[in-house]
């Protein structure tokens, strides 16, 4: 990554922080369950697409950086908005696995803004190695005596294999948008939707939709057992003062 570029990111201001609700869907009963924070880079930049701002730091091996910005700046926000939501942060494997010092800076990060880590999930994005498997566990172990949770993220699909849920034993399995959509309609992804829940059970973990556009897809993720939902059925991302007027109703 070019200096300018990763200046540009970093600095001040560099990384908005937008906030996705996610929801408790059971039968007609729908309530707010926490909130996972997003992040968008620079400004009028090609960063202001996550997927393109993510993509270029992880050429350029620079995940913990970027990390360490996206995850301050996101509980800087948090902490203006209501304290009894569950918040989901999203971490890099690599960031966990080889920077060690991330762990005392969120711990700190969290203490400066008044976020108790127990309200706090630890997303797992980007399984693939190379970091260090040794430390990453330890990390994992380290983060839940402080008391948050962990979730892995895109279950199903590239890097997302057994061995890292076998090795993580995750509280949350994220299904990604790719088998939620048109669920209602596709009796091969019901399949498959179904298979993970299971999954799921078996590990003593909940499984979470992304990416959820339709009622029909909200009710069918319903009726295979998932209640926990989120995507733009339910709510956009929310920047910061969008979620700060939601909040005051």
């Amino acid at each position: 990554m070019s200096e300018s570029a990763l200046n540009r990111i970093l600095q001040p201001g560099g990384i908005t922080p937008v906030y996705q609700p996610l929801f408790r869907a059971a039968g007609a009963t729908i309530r707010m369950h926490g909130l996972e924070c997003l992040s968008r880079g620079p400004r009028g930049t090609n960063f202001e697409s996550a997927n393109v701002l993510f993509e270029y730091v992880r050429l350029k091996r620079e995940e913990s950086l970027v990390d360490r910005a996206c995850v301050a700046a996101a509980l800087r926000g948090a902490s203006s908005l209501p304290q009894g939501l569950a918040l989901t942060i999203n971490v890099h494997a690599s960031t966990l696995g080889r920077d060690h010092a991330f762990l005392p800076f969120l711990t700190s990060t969290a203490a400066a803004t008044g976020i108790e880590l127990s309200r706090v999930t630890v997303d797992i994005v980007e399984h693939a190695p190379p970091w260090d498997g040794v430390s990453f566990l330890a990390a994992i172990a380290q983060l839940r005596d402080l008391g948050a949770t962990i979730a892995l993220d895109d279950v199903g699909l590239g890097q997302s294999n057994f061995k890292m849920l076998l090795d993580v034993k995750p509280d949350y399995l994220k299904l990604d948008r790719y088998f939620v959509e048109s669920c209602a309609h596709d009796r091969e992804r019901r399949a498959v939707i179904a298979a993970l829940q299971q999954l799921a059970r078996e590990f003593h973990a909940e499984l979470v939709a992304e990416g959820v556009t339709t009622k029909e897809d909200a009710e069918t993720l319903q009726q295979l057992g998932i209640t926990l939902m989120q995507g733009f059925f339910f709510a956009e991302p929310l920047t910061l003062e969008q979620a700060q007027a939601f909040f005051r109703g």
